[in-house]
């Protein structure tokens, strides 16, 4: 046994050293598998390293010295390693969720970034056409009763798109700012199709499409906000007019299920890429030419329609989703049913 500081410390080094080494390698492979492990294998590399120096400068002489020395490291790896674990656990929960932050930040700025660039192109159209039509009445290059009646229609159609373009921003931004509050009531799905229904019908007819309900017999009531789930259905039936050929079909029914209510609004237009189902409801994202936006008059094309359904729907704690059928999409909002609708 050494008495020597200077061999001590030889001593001490030659027992730690491979320890570390050994501890380097095991780190370097588990650094790809769980924290957990090399949590662990941190704390046990010093308590190991002690235990190995100790034994080194001993000279390999267990005597009660060395046993209380080792008694005092195995209670210290005895807490310390289920210590290591828990906080492991916990550090690799952090680090998913920071993970999974970091995604959804990018993805919203992506968002973000995509919304500007679609709505700066779509307000330059319709101010553009009022500025020239503007211009015309201004410098009497149009004189015809009949020909002001036609621009000034212009002008109203081109303002009240920009209109709803506007609440539709507005909409979008109280959601993603998480301001958007709802007073919630019993409402009867069954009527609000009805509303919707009526409401549509002179757009589907100047489409050629078909709009037709189907309902049950019993009421259906979950509790809601008539105009924000008015506006779910209203943007989920203009989307399906948008998207359906002349003498095409859309339908919308209702139901209940396993405590909830649904929704659908099917429709025989050409269907939803594969590629763009993901990303369906994703502010301003417009998917393929195959399911590009219609005419004008069928809503704002701000490309928010989809993503404000969806954000409404979830403020109802509700689901919706999008999939392909044989002959067209189909859209369903699934939400809620109201525990005392029955005996009310």
């Amino acid at each position: 046994m050494p008495t020597e500081t200077p061999g001590l410390i030889g001593y001490a080094l030659a027992g730690t050293l491979p320890v570390v080494v050994i501890g380097a390698l095991l780190l370097r492979y588990t650094r790809n598998r769980a924290m957990t492990t090399s949590m662990a294998v941190l704390v046990l590399i010093p308590t190991l390293a002690t235990l190995c120096g100790v034994v080194a400068v001993s000279g390999l002489m267990f005597g009660a010295e060395f046993e209380r020395t080792a008694v005092v490291l195995a209670v210290v790896t005895a807490v310390t390693v289920p210590a290591a674990i828990l906080l492991g656990r916990e550090q690799a929960r952090a680090t998913v969720w920071e993970r999974e932050m970091l995604a959804q930040e990018r993805a919203a700025e992506r968002s973000r970034r995509e919304l500007v660039a679609w709505v700066s192109h779509d307000l330059r159209t319709p101010l553009a056409g009022i500025r020239a039509m503007g211009e015309a009445l201004l410098d009497g290059v149009v004189s015809q009763p009949e020909d002001i009646q036609r621009y000034a229609e212009q002008i109203v159609r081109e303002t009240n798109r920009l209109s709803s373009m506007v609440d539709d921003l507005f909409e979008m931004s109280k959601i993603n700012a998480g301001a958007l509050r709802l007073r919630l009531e019993p409402v009867d799905l069954r009527e609000l199709i009805d509303e919707v229904l009526a409401a549509n019908q002179p757009t589907a007819g100047r489409a050629q499409v078909t709009l037709a309900a189907t309902q049950p017999e019993n009421k259906i009531v979950v509790a809601g906000s008539d105009r924000a789930l008015g506006r779910v259905l209203t943007n989920l039936v203009a989307n399906a007019i948008a998207h359906t050929p002349p003498g095409g079909r859309i339908d919308i029914s209702a139901g209940t299920e396993g405590g909830q209510a649904w929704t659908r609004v099917d429709d025989t237009g050409p269907g939803i890429s594969e590629a763009d189902l993901p990303r369906i409801f994703e502010v301003a994202y417009r998917g393929s030419s195959a399911r590009s936006p219609g005419a004008a008059e069928l809503g704002s094309s701000s490309g928010m329609g989809l993503a404000i359904a969806a954000g409404l729907v979830a403020a109802h704690h509700g689901d919706i989703t999008a999939q392909n059928r044989a002959d067209g999409a189909r859209f369903e909002v699934r939400l809620p049913l109201l525990e005392t609708a029955d005996r009310a």
